[in-house]
């Protein structure tokens, strides 16, 4: 059993094994076409399916979204890469129920789960008994709350966070210190070179960031750097098939979760929240990583909601982060479904559905500069709806700030380059602007496509350094001037209503 398939699996058993039911598709086998259009068909409607050959199984939504997102991206290209199991053609790939190694119940290895007493020690062993063996172990979390330290976790795991259980970091700075790197951190949950990782449960996890985020304000607010650099939440780093399903991440210090160099990452029906004001606390910031499902999750924070980055190139890939769908997922404070800021190992096949934004700072955002850019392309959004969006549409060669003037300078493999960019389906009200399409001078935006637009807001849609640039039925209602706010642009509408 292949890639990312496995990965779900794990999640169809759990929801089978918790609805307690089994159920039959009857008929006769589907072609791969009328198989996927089934899928994409039960969706909406949250039918109980089974695949031929295999026992019954209650798909949710979110399974259903995965396997059908090649449909339901948006456009052609998106439909070709997006996400999808390895194997259609195996008709048992779905149906692996191989048994676990072990469960563990971290208090039988001494967790005391008061939220006062030390329990690192106690988690470390049970996940150190559970994990690398030939098949795949569990530690369970009862309700409770254990106070650890930075934990690692092992291959063939997974943990699972029962509804009360909160899994609490400790604010002491000097326990996140990485002792291999000169004022390096290392984060709260580690995994290193892993396969076959799974966390799963109703159970929360807890950064203990309100100790870390005053210092990192009032150095912003004298212009300081950082008195010390802050852990991040959950990193995982160089893993294959990994699951995050069901739980809550809150008050990270830094990012919530970082997959960096990963394959075939599910992240199904999670919640991650902190306060808006809380500093570069993003929820979830996939970097340099090829085939990611985010669905059905709730991204409440101080900083990006979601954050495609790219900061280097990886061997064997025409860009180091792709193949990537988000479904069905709702964004509230945070500054949105960002590509970058670093985005030099390149962006591709990127495909956002069935989104919700309701008062984020930015909505669709791509944005990078000059000495950090790479190319960025293949980009899909559709069926949005946003509400009191700042920045409904924000793709700039820019960052953090658009300048008012620009000369044209030097094309290096470091300029930002973004094509092929289609949003269709999307109705917002802004309070500020209907957003930005700018490019550079010498590299401008090209190859994008609004269709079935609708925007509401103070000012119009900043157009500059872009060409073909189409629109087809695209309303945007300006309070005050122009709807289009042109300056080397060129904007081809297929309706005289646009």
């Amino acid at each position: 059993m292949g890639r990312i398939s496995s990965i779900l699996t794990r999640i169809f058993e759990k929801e089978r094994h918790e609805a307690g039911e089994r159920v039959t598709w009857r008929g006769q086998k589907l072609q791969k076409r009328q198989r996927t259009a089934a899928l994409q068909d039960a969706v909406a409607r949250d039918r109980t399916l089974l695949f031929p050959r295999g026992p019954g199984v209650r798909l949710s939504s979110a399974a259903l979204l995965f396997v059908a997102a090649q449909s339901i991206a948006g456009c052609s290209f998106a439909q070709e890469h997006t996400v999808r199991p390895a194997s259609w053609d195996s008709e048992d790939s779905l149906t692996n129920t191989a048994p676990r190694a072990k469960m563990i119940n971290v208090r039988d290895y001494g967790a005391i789960g008061d939220g006062k007493a030390l329990d690192t020690d106690a988690i470390q062993r049970a996940i150190d008994e559970c994990g690398d063996k030939a098949v795949r172990g569990t530690v369970v979390f009862p309700a409770g709350t254990y106070l650890s330290k930075p934990i690692f976790l092992r291959s063939h795991l997974t943990l699972e966070l029962e509804k009360g259980a909160i899994l609490k970091a400790t604010d002491e700075p000097g326990d996140f210190d990485d002792p291999k790197a000169q004022k390096g951190v290392i984060a709260f949950i580690n995994g290193n070179n892993l396969t076959n990782i799974f966390i799963d449960g109703k159970g929360t996890i807890d950064g203990s960031g309100e100790r870390w985020w005053p210092p990192v304000k009032e150095a912003k607010k004298n212009g300081q750097p950082e008195p010390r650099r802050r852990p991040r939440m959950i990193v995982f780093s160089k893993c294959k098939e990994v699951a995050i399903q069901g739980v809550t991440l809150q008050n990270s210090p830094g990012f919530h979760l970082v997959p960096t160099d990963c394959e075939d990452v599910v992240i199904n029906r999670i919640t991650v929240r902190a306060p808006a004001d809380s500093p570069n606390t993003d929820a979830i910031d996939p970097s340099a990583c090829k085939r990611v499902l985010i669905a059905n999750c709730v991204l409440d924070v101080g900083d990006d909601n979601i954050a495609l980055k790219s900061g280097h190139s990886v061997a064997g890939r025409s860009a180091a982060c792709e193949d990537i769908t988000v479904v069905s997922c709702t964004f509230l404070n945070g500054h949105g479904m960002s590509i970058g800021s670093e985005t030099v190992g390149g962006v591709r096949n990127l495909g956002v559905t069935n989104c919700t934004f309701r008062g984020t700072v930015s909505g669709l955002r791509i944005k990078s500069h000059r000495g950090r850019g790479g190319l960025v392309e293949n980009i899909s959004y559709r069926d949005i709806k946003m509400t009191d969006v700042k920045i409904p549409i924000n793709i700039t060669s820019y960052y953090p700030k658009i300048p008012k003037e620009d000369t044209t300078q030097p094309i290096t493999p470091e300029t930002p380059i973004y094509r092929n960019i289609r949003i269709s389906n999307l109705t917002a009200t802004s309070l500020q602007s209907a957003g930005f399409i700018v490019g550079l001078p010498e590299c401008v935006v090209s190859n994008v496509m609004l269709e079935n637009v609708s925007i509401s807001a103070p000012a119009g849609l900043t157009v500059r350094n872009a060409k073909e640039i189409h629109t087809k039925n695209v309303k945007i209602e300006a309070s005050k001037g122009e709807a289009f706010l042109m300056e080397n642009a060129s904007v081809q509408r297929a309706e005289s209503g646009d």
